[in-house]
Formats: C-alpha cells, sequence, structure tokens
C-alpha cells in the first residue's frame, strides 16, 4: 500500500469509536426493539461474516441475512423488503442501492468503511486506468461505486479465480484492483496477465508466515484456511484458499477436527454453529505492527452496533446515515455489478 493510502487508512482508523459498555439486559431489549421496528419499517438486515456474531444472529433471527458480498448482493436484491438495513462497510451498502435503487438502503454507521476503498481513490484509479487502455479492467467489490462505475467487471474472491480464467481464455489482459496480494493470487492461479493495483487489507495483511508455522507446530494436525487477501507467504502454508464463504464450507467438510484459520475472526461465529464440534484458532498477526487494531479484526466491520442501529430504526431521517448513489453514477457501476452477478449464476448452472 502507498505511504498516502496507509496515511488516509490511519487517519480513519484514529476516529474509529465502538461501545461496548451495554449490559446483558440492555443488550436484550435492543434485540427486541429492533426485531419490533424491522417489522414495522418492512425492513430486512443484511450482515456480513466479519461483523459482531451479535449482529449476525439478529440478522439469522428476523429472516435475514449472514453470508459474503456477492451473497449480500443478490440477497438484496431478490428480497422483497423496501428497506435494507446494511451491516457491514459502507461500499456494500453502496453496491446495495445501486442494484435496488428503488428500496431505502440504511447502515448502522456510514464511518464504516475499507482500507481497500480507502486507499483505491476514484480519480488516481482513473488515471491509472487510462495509462493501460488495452486492459480489461477487473475491481473487487471493496471499491467505492465511482470505482465500481470505471470498471468493466465487478468481482468477488469467491468467483475471482473463475473470472480471471474466462478472461484470459478470451485474449484478455487484465487490471486488477485494488488488492494485491488476491490480485497475485488469481495471477498466478489463472496464468494470466494481470497488472494489480497497490492495495491492502489491513486485517489480512498483518497475518505472518513464520508465527502462522510456530502455530502449526503446536497443533500440526491442524488445517490452515487462508483467504486470498493475505500475503502470498501465509497463502503458501494454507490448505484450503477461499473466500469467506469457501472457507466455512471448507470447515465444515474437512475432517480435521482444529483448524487455524487466517482471516476477519468475524467468522468464527458461522464456523462454530456449522461445526460446533471443532475448535478453531486465530492466525498469528503482526501484533504490535503499526495498525495492531485491526488484528484479526476490520475495526470498522466492528462499528455495526446494536445501539447504533437502533438508532437508525427509531429516526425518522436513519440519523443521517441512509445510502444515496447518484443515479448517473449508480448506472454506471451497475454494468459491471451485473456481469459478476450474472457470471456468478452461470458458475452455479
Amino acid at each position: 500500500m502507498t505511504a498516502e493510502a496507509q496515511a488516509l487508512v490511519q487517519a480513519h482508523l484514529a476516529k474509529v469509536v465502538q461501545d461496548d459498555s451495554l449490559s446483558d439486559e440492555q443488550r436484550l431489549a435492543y434485540r427486541e426493539r429492533i426485531k419490533a421496528l424491522l417489522r414495522e419499517r418492512d425492513a430486512v438486515l443484511v450482515a456480513h461474516y466479519y461483523t459482531d456474531p451479535e449482529i449476525q444472529s439478529l440478522a439469522e433471527e428476523t429472516g435475514g441475512c449472514v453470508s459474503d458480498s456477492l451473497e449480500m448482493a443478490r440477497f438484496g436484491k431478490e428480497h422483497p423488503a423496501s428497506t435494507l438495513i446494511v451491516a457491514g462497510v459502507k461500499f456494500m451498502g453502496e453496491t446495495a442501492k445501486i442494484l435496488s435503487p428503488e428500496k431505502r438502503v440504511f447502515m448502522p454507521t456510514l464511518e464504516a468503511t475499507c482500507s481497500l476503498d480507502i486507499g483505491c481513490p476514484e480519480q488516481e484509479f482513473s488515471d491509472f486506468c487510462d495509462q493501460h487502455p488495452d486492459r480489461t479492467v477487473v475491481v473487487y467489490a471493496n471499491t467505492s461505486a465511482a470505482v465500481k462505475a470505471r470498471a468493466d467487471w465487478v468481482v468477488t474472491s469467491s468467483i475471482a479465480v473463475e473470472l480471471i480464467e474466462h478472461l484470459d481464455r478470451n485474449g484478455e489482459k487484465i487490471l486488477w484492483a485494488p488488492d494485491k496480494h488476491l490480485g497475485s493470487y488469481v495471477r498466478d492461479k489463472a496464468g494470466a496477465d494481470v497488472l494489480c493495483w497497490d492495495g491492502a487489507c489491513i486485517v489480512h495483511e498483518e497475518f505472518k508466515a513464520q508465527g502462522l508455522l510456530d502455530l502449526k507446530k503446536a497443533y500440526p494436525d491442524a488445517a490452515v484456511l487462508v483467504h486470498p487477501e493475505s500475503p502470498a507467504s501465509v497463502v503458501e502454508i494454507a490448505d484450503v484458499v477461499g473466500s469467506t464463504s469457501q472457507l466455512i464450507k471448507a470447515a465444515c467438510d474437512m475432517e480435521n477436527d482444529t483448524f487455524i484459520v487466517a482471516t476477519d475472526k468475524g467468522i468464527f461465529y458461522k464456523m462454530q454453529q456449522l461445526a460446533p464440534e471443532k475448535t478453531f484458532l486465530e492466525a498469528p498477526t503482526a501484533g504490535s505492527g503499526a495498525t495492531c487494531r485491526s488484528c484479526a479484526h476490520c475495526p470498522w466491520m466492528a462499528m455495526n452496533g446494536l445501539q447504533n442501529m437502533l438508532d437508525v430504526l427509531e429516526s425518522e431521517n436513519g440519523m443521517g446515515q441512509e445510502i444515496f448513489v447518484d443515479p448517473t453514477l449508480a448506472e454506471k457501476a451497475m454494468v459491471p455489478l451485473n456481469r459478476m452477478l450474472d457470471f456468478g449464476k452461470s458458475l452455479k448452472g
């Protein structure tokens, strides 16, 4: 990640505020009130695997969705509710609004962002694309609506390798943004010509190969599950490399009873729910590194809480936490997003 991008990320991290002061009684009262308001407002809660387990369980209990960003996009588009509450980070709310322009989309806080999004500013990215006009532009879902609008394709980690293989078979050269680790991974897997933007996730970049090897010595029978946003040295150690949904499936399907997991620890909720008899261990991170507030958990995902969700639902205007996307921009971004959704469906078919 460039020095400028790192400075922007650190500035955002400095503003992150999380409130863990609610008592058990308050939490229960908040949950019941949120459930009632979701019904009253014809709203559905869509939550990412990396949010707090309490948010994930609330989404499940109210008929919402807990999933990766691709399935969140599908679910929000197809659900009949007139209002979407998106618990995740801002690009997820923007994507939901682009795909469902007729719906109102709110987030517990619009301050919840993503280091990949911050580290890929619209104008700089557009200039980068202009410098390589012969390349097909593929951007990861973890980007702003403006960056998506500049792309030919949007992609999530669950279908990234398959898409790049598809484009490579068509003889296309790729410009990939923003995650350089995921870009390098798909380039190596597909054997394609992929030029990567210099971006990284502050959570996944902190996983360290040596620490992982040391933990593996203590648990020699453990399987190592790694998200491809991690550095190549960590990916090389993995027994399974995949998206959040793919790692959850591996945890359920594999015979191992212990797993070392190199992704955001929010995923442990779903893994433990689906495989309660198994043990899940956090992969080691940089620990005392410069961005240690993010160790194994995204600080922005952690900003989604019961208090701010209730505030949004109780307010007439959603406390100003409503997602708006310029219609012209949304129309442009819709093209690569629909390509992603259609390509995902074709893989299932």
